[in-house]
């Protein structure tokens, strides 16, 4: 599977404020996640948490600065801890301007903001995906079970990889969901893993999103 890409930095800036302003009102990333069983999907420990206020930027990863890449859509993201291996398509804001998630029908597929950063580039990169649909768990099931110091990878149509520390993995209700704190620029490469979590029920589905803070630490 490829893309066309040709490389270069791409000067187009992410569209954030719109999107903080969705966050803000109370609306989640996405979509209502589908009921899969009573236990349901593994939820951030306390110990994962970032320990920070609500408007607080994230702790600094231990060691030398990373050099940032330069802009390349994603390709695939790979998390070793949780057995992730998953493609990644673009997706963009819907209509209601709600990020899109990938197709629920394919259980294996992430999706990544392309009108925003591209992960290892310098700024907040965004991917997203379902925890689960009709059929059972999906790509995400298992990201409320990450903590610090797991490494996340994403592959990029340049041939070059990022690999992310995760520093924090929390989950935030759906009606006071931090924008800026989740999507701010921290000055660093960093990455977002988002996902439906929190509690569940028919009526509403998922009442919350779980979100992972990652670092860049690394490339190849």
């Amino acid at each position: 599977m490829g893309r066309d890409y040709t490389g270069g930095e791409r000067t187009r800036r992410v569209p954030w404020g719109a999107i903080a302003l969705v966050m803000l009102s109370g609306l989640a990333l996405m979509r209502n996640g589908t009921e899969f069983s009573e236990a349901g999907p593994p939820q951030p420990a306390a110990a994962a948490s970032l320990d920070l206020s609500q408007d607080a930027p994230g702790p600094p990863v231990e060691g030398e600065p990373v050099q940032p890449l330069p802009y390349a859509p994603a390709s695939r993201v790979k998390i070793g801890s949780i057995d992730v291996d998953a493609p990644i398509i673009d997706v963009n804001l819907d209509a209601n301007g709600w990020i899109d998630a990938p197709p629920a029908e394919d259980p294996n597929l992430a999706g990544w903001y392309q009108n925003g950063i591209a992960p290892g580039q310098r700024g907040t990169a965004v991917v997203v995906g379902h925890v689960d649909n009709m059929s059972g768990p999906a790509v995400f099931y298992g990201l409320g079970s990450l903590q610090k110091g797991h490494r996340v990878e994403v592959s990029r149509y340049d041939g070059r990889v990022g690999i992310f520390e995760v520093y924090g993995v929390e989950v935030f209700s759906k009606n006071d969901f931090p924008g800026p704190r989740v999507y701010g620029d921290t000055g660093h490469a960093e990455l977002r893993v988002i996902t439906c979590g929190g509690g569940y029920s028919k009526a509403g589905g998922y009442d919350g999103n779980v979100v992972v803070f990652a670092r860049l630490v690394d490339t190849r």
